[in-house]
């Protein structure tokens, strides 16, 4: 398993970016699937946006073309850009990752086996 620290979050306001971070420690970083996940305010944790060792990324429809994910396997780090920021993508954000992962499972949380303690995104309007 990869031990996660999330990193980057903050109060902003509607149609601002951010970049969240999270730093991994453990083995085989670059062969991992490493995801973003988020919990707004009563909700459940939903699926944001993946990449897998490949480089091939995906995506929630509902941020299609507003956030990049990315890694850096030199520095054990995986981002998440962020732009366009919507009150909706208020959240607790949530790093994962997976060694088993496929292309069709990658939204599924319980197919991730590292997962950090999040950091909190607040956009206001």
């Amino acid at each position: 398993q990869l031990q996660l620290v999330e990193s980057g979050g903050g109060l902003v306001q509607a149609g601002d970016s951010l970049t969240l971070s999270c730093a991994a420690s453990g083995r085989s970083f670059n062969l991992y699937t490493l995801g973003w996940f988020r919990q707004g305010p009563g909700k459940e944790r939903e699926f944001v946006a993946a990449i897998r060792w490949t480089g091939n990324t995906y995506y929630a429809d509902s941020v299609k073309g507003r956030f990049t994910i990315s890694r850096d396997n030199n520095r054990n780090l995986v981002n998440l850009q962020m732009n366009s920021l919507k009150p909706e993508d208020t959240a607790l954000y949530y790093c994962a990752g997976g060694l088993r992962l496929t292309s069709t499972t990658n939204h599924l949380e319980q197919e991730y086996d590292s997962w950090g303690q999040g950091t909190q995104v607040t956009v206001s309007s």
